[in-house]
């Protein structure tokens, strides 16, 4: 067994369990009330909505997967946790936190081919298409996450068992291993590049060939029109990815205290599944309109 230590340090920590669960609800309701209204109004049944609902849903599902877990470890204090369970755990988190980011991938190229190719867009992203792309990521995601799961059954802990983090994170659990631990390294490593910064570089590319488009539209009035479908994606991009790399580059460049590291990774994790469906629902036009229908 392992005995996750997280939040043992942290002073006043059961103010901030009232605030998880607060946060959880949020999420839940905020999600699950975003998948209704698609579900409900058929103007909603595009392919832009299938991933706009599979992103809501990747955010109940990871909060699930962390949150309720998290409360019960700290504030029930049942902080000793099996190996397996301990796998499964860092799996689920892993899994869906990396399909939200490649929902937000699938939703910029989305607003690409809206943008620069306006007369193709309906028989280039089809709701088959959106299916396929989404089918996709969860083979990708699940084979990525499942060799890195798995390689750490090769790992032998002869040592301290206490895992530095208010979850079964990867970085923290291979450090305990006794044995050669660089093949954990180079996957942590290469899961961050692929599926972190890759997914940023090539939003922030599509983002600027966009931009490219919009500075050649010579009437105001349309480039606003253009401009403004795109507002509520980039808010989500900003609040999922930049709190995540600022948090890694913080820890890369300088010495941060363990609790503060440990509040912010945490945040960083809960924030954006709770403001994804607040965003969507006060910035995208189609989906008040639904809402008032």
């Amino acid at each position: 067994t392992f005995f996750i230590n997280g939040f043992v340090n942290v002073p006043h920590a059961k103010y901030y369990y009232v605030f998880l669960s607060l946060v959880y609800a949020v999420t839940v309701f905020g999600n699950s009330f975003i998948m209704c209204i698609i579900y409900l109004a058929r103007r909603l049944h595009t392919a832009k909505y299938i991933a706009v609902f599979h992103l809501a849903f990747s955010d109940m599902c990871g909060s699930s997967a962390l949150i309720p877990k998290l409360l019960d470890m700290f504030l029930f204090e049942h902080q000793y946790i099996s190996f397996e369970d301990c796998l499964a755990n860092m799996f689920f988190v892993f899994h869906f936190m990396n399909l939200q980011s490649l929902t937000l991938l699938s939703l910029s190229y989305d607003r690409l081919i809206a943008i620069c190719f306006p007369l193709k867009y309906h028989s280039i992203i089809t709701k088959r298409t959106m299916c396929l792309i989404i089918a996709f990521m969860w083979i990708f995601s699940v084979t990525i996450f499942a060799v890195l799961v798995g390689l750490l059954t090769r790992l032998s802990f002869c040592g301290s068992t206490v895992v530095n983090s208010y979850f079964c994170d990867h970085g923290p659990l291979h450090r305990l291993g006794c044995n050669d631990n660089s093949i954990h390294l180079m996957m942590g490593r290469m899961c961050f590049g692929l599926l972190i910064c890759l997914p940023l570089v090539l939003i922030i590319i599509s983002y600027f060939c966009i931009a490219l488009v919009l500075f050649k539209i010579s009437h105001n009035v349309d480039r606003t029109k253009a401009m403004k479908t795109c507002t509520s994606h980039l808010l989500l991009v900003a609040i999922f990815y930049i709190p995540l790399l600022s948090n890694n580059i913080a820890a890369a460049l300088t010495s941060i205290h363990p609790n503060v590291r440990i509040i912010n990774n945490s945040l960083a994790q809960i924030m954006p599944p709770m403001l994804n469906p607040i965003i969507y629902t006060l910035k995208t036009d189609e989906v008040m309109q639904s809402i008032k229908d």
